[in-house]
């Protein structure tokens, strides 16, 4: 047994009475009044007035300690792109001081759209679900979860950064890509939007049939990797640009506003009915269904827009509106320049789902908020961090991301943004690359909290026997090995099929050879590492990277990013499971001997 360190329990009481200031009672209540007959008047307690001091030293640790929350996934990537940019690269971050206030309101946008996401949003998916149940048939349930997927897609922090990245593409190399991303961008979260609907809809009905997610998993990928294949030899008429970015889509809705608020839905409902209440597994597993039916989608779209629009026909548009903005660029509107732009895409995205929570609660299944005031302060709060996020994506991580995308390519090949280029010699520079961007998903992986959580469940789960340090090493690991990957793919120009085949290919096997419990932490491991912070960080590094050598297929590296943790975790399951095995068989073995020996 463990030494424990003896504590007096006066030493104790010593200690937590430091810096603390004692209060008679009398002081904090009135001197009470008595009339002539001795009854003693009621009278009202005086409100608590507090100065703006005051205010700051009561709120002060508690946002300091949000603030720290996001500053921890931020601040260590700013500084190692930077440090990476000067020393390795030779370059200063350029307009570095725009640079930094983006971050910073990155930071301050997130810590409120977080909070607001917890006391006034994820609150609706609490009741919604409890009440759900008792108040309307199945069908009526389904259809409200299908509404609620669809609606926290346009959510998602990070789906701004897939409507950036539109503005990056050419339409002369990829025309199709750039149509999704631009002309049918809409149509694009829409079909993004509908895959995690019927992803929640499967889930909820997953949870309430106790249904295993093993077969799920091969009925959906298998399909979803065989159009993707299929796209990819239709390359004829350019749709092998899209897998990259149908893949990436996949990475994209799994962030902080669909994962916690659809699974609240769905773990209500179970719960509600009396089903997976207990289960150790409740709720895993839906963030795999919200990662594939978005790529399905995707995919659709592609093929229903190269059957119905021809590739001159989108040069030609795209020509048109390039000339029209031209004419334009003296005289913007008001609502397309910065920040109003940022605002109106934020409103816009939290707005409408308050809206449809409201009348989901209030009107069909009319229940009232508890609460309601600190409710309505998280929708304020949400709304405002949103519009604050969309700024610092748009001046902070997008434009850091881009530019030391564009940079990397000078390690080893010439660009016009680095005179001494290629820096160093191709072999050297191509390893440098891929160290760069190795060292990137580490470090942002293990700075999602998402994954501390998982961990901690995981290792509860497995009754110590995998543990959390465990876990996000292996998660930490794969990211980073994918993201690598990603890189080298668009150095030496090969299609991201050639990594995704055999890679989901190999998680399908271990799929085959885990226990249910390792399958559904796997496949939900990959979700929990695309955070708003790492998404378009990485993505705008990507597209930045593809520009800079040239590559038309930037898209495709969260998708790298998204399989190999799956393998990881995956197999060290295996070896957990073989390790737990080896111990079950060894204390059968001693109660054997034991047993002879009596």
């Amino acid at each position: 047994m463990a030494k424990r360190n003896a504590i007096r329990f006066g030493d104790y009481i010593q200690a937590m009475v430091v810096d603390t200031q004692q209060v008679p009672f009398e002081e904090l209540m009135p001197e009470p009044l008595f009339d002539r007959h001795g009854n003693e008047h009621p009278q009202p307690v005086p409100k608590l007035k507090l100065g703006g001091g005051d205010v700051v030293k009561v709120l002060q640790p508690y946002l300091s300690t949000r603030f720290i929350d996001q500053a921890r996934a931020v601040v260590p990537l700013a500084i190692y792109l930077a440090l990476f940019q000067y020393i390795v690269l030779q370059t200063p971050v350029m307009d570095a001081s725009i640079v930094a206030g983006g971050l910073l309101a990155v930071m301050v946008g997130l810590m409120m759209f977080m909070e607001g996401l917890k006391l006034g949003l994820m609150p609706f998916g609490e009741v919604i679900g409890n009440t759900l149940p008792r108040k309307l048939p199945l069908v009526g349930v389904l259809f409200i979860a299908f509404l609620l997927g669809i609606g926290v897609t346009f959510a998602e922090p990070a789906i701004g950064a897939l409507q950036v990245a539109g503005s990056i593409v050419d339409p002369v190399e990829a025309p199709y890509l750039y149509t999704l991303l631009n002309d049918r961008g809409g149509a694009t979260v829409l079909v993004v939007g509908l895959g995690v609907g019927l992803a929640a809809v499967l889930g909820t009905v997953r949870f309430l049939r106790g249904w295993s997610l093993k077969p799920l998993i091969f009925m959906t990928v298998t399909p979803t990797l065989a159009l993707s294949v299929i796209a990819w030899k239709w390359d004829p008429i350019g749709l092998s640009s899209i897998v990259g970015l149908a893949w990436d889509a996949g990475a994209v809705t799994t962030g902080p506003v669909t994962v916690p608020l659809v699974l609240a839905l769905g773990v209500g409902v179970a719960s509600a009915a009396g089903k997976g209440a207990d289960s150790s597994l409740s709720g895993f597993g839906i963030v795999t269904l919200a990662s594939v039916f978005p790529i399905l989608g995707v995919l659709c779209l592609s093929f229903y827009t190269a059957l119905t629009v021809s590739p001159e026909t989108i040069i030609a548009a795209a020509a048109e509106v390039k000339l029209a903005a031209a004419m334009a660029a003296s005289q913007p509107q008001w609502y397309e320049v910065t920040p109003w732009a940022e605002v109106i895409l934020g409103v816009r995205a939290i707005v409408p789902l308050v809206i449809f929570l409201m009348i989901v609660l209030f009107v069909v299944l009319r229940e009232k908020m508890k609460s309601a005031f600190i409710t309505y302060y998280g929708i304020i709060m949400a709304v405002v961090g949103m519009c604050i996020f969309n700024v610092g994506l748009t001046y902070g991580l997008a434009k850091l991301g881009d530019q030391s995308g564009g940079l990397i390519a000078g390690a080893f090949a010439s660009i016009d943004a680095i005179s001494a280029s290629p820096l160093y010699s191709f072999s050297v520079g191509v390893a440098t690359a891929g160290l760069f961007a190795w060292v990137l998903g580490l470090g942002a992986t293990l700075a999602e909290p998402a994954l501390n959580a998982l961990g901690m469940t995981v290792q509860n789960l497995t009754n110590g026997a995998f543990k959390k340090s465990m876990l996000m090493g292996a998660v930490a690991f794969g990211v980073a090995t994918g993201l690598m990957l990603g890189v080298l793919k668009i150095i030496f120009d090969f299609h991201i099929m050639y990594i995704l085949i055999p890679g989901y290919t190999l998680g399908l096997i271990l799929t085959l050879l885990s226990t249910e419990e390792f399958v559904n932490v796997g496949w939900d491991s990959a979700g929990v590492t695309t955070g708003p912070v790492t998404v378009p960080l990485v993505l705008a590094m990507g597209l930045g990277f593809g520009n800079a050598m040239g590559s038309t297929d930037g898209f495709g590296i969260l998708a790298t990013a998204s399989i190999c943790p799956i393998v990881a975790v995956l197999t060290l399951g295996l070896y957990v499971q073989f390790k737990v095995k080896r111990e079950e068989r060894r204390i059968a073995k001693e109660f054997a001997l034991e047993g002879e020996i009596v």
